[in-house]
């Protein structure tokens, strides 16, 4: 980026120290920056875009640094600015998100299957499902099965209660299942997971 400040966090993703900034901002900038630069990749379909939208998250995050500390729970509050930042950057470049696209699922069940084009209508089918979805289910199907997070990973990175995530992906699946016509009205949920 052309006119970082000395000191950007863009540029030191894996330094231990930033002489100036406080241990516990580097500290949670370590933590959480691979975590966020995978799901803005997703967004935004650009490793080096989500890298850019990610650093300019974490300096805003940094200037804010007192107040993020004071949030109830602070991960909450940086993943609602970056994803923010992310979706700025892609209105700034004039680009739609391909977020949940169907690309960003697992293309092999296309090459390999027997009929591509009703897999291809299925994937288009769960994404649009997908977007339907309210924010916070959607957050946890794309960290939980699209990023391949663990219930802890996705927990930490939304800054939410390990049984919340749970709790929110059962959901998610079923009204998923809904959606996509696998659920009728009144089916009991445990009976289909189990």
């Amino acid at each position: 980026m052309s006119g970082e400040p000395e000191g950007s966090l863009g540029r030191h993703p894996g330094v231990v120290a930033i002489p100036g900034l406080p241990a516990d901002f580097q500290a949670f900038h370590q933590l959480y920056r691979g975590a966020y630069v995978r799901w803005a990749e997703l967004y935004l379909g650009s490793r080096h875009d989500a890298e850019e939208a990610v650093d300019h998250a974490f300096e805003q995050l940094c200037v804010q640094w007192p107040l993020v500390l004071r949030q109830p729970v602070a991960e909450a509050y940086a993943w609602k600015v970056v994803k923010h930042r992310t979706i700025d950057f892609a209105r700034a470049r004039g680009r739609r998100p391909v977020l949940v696209d169907f690309a960003a699922f697992e293309t092999h069940t296309l090459h390999t299957a027997i009929d591509p084009i009703g897999a291809l209508e299925d994937s288009l089918a769960l994404y649009q499902a997908i977007r339907a979805l309210p924010e916070r289910q959607r957050d946890v199907v794309v960290l939980r099965y699209s990023l391949d997070y663990s219930t802890a990973e996705t927990a930490r990175t939304l800054g939410i209660t390990e049984a919340g995530v749970r709790s929110t992906a059962r959901y998610a699946r079923r009204r998923l299942r809904q959606e996509l016509g696998l659920l009728e009205e009144g089916d009991d949920d445990a009976r289909l997971e189990g």
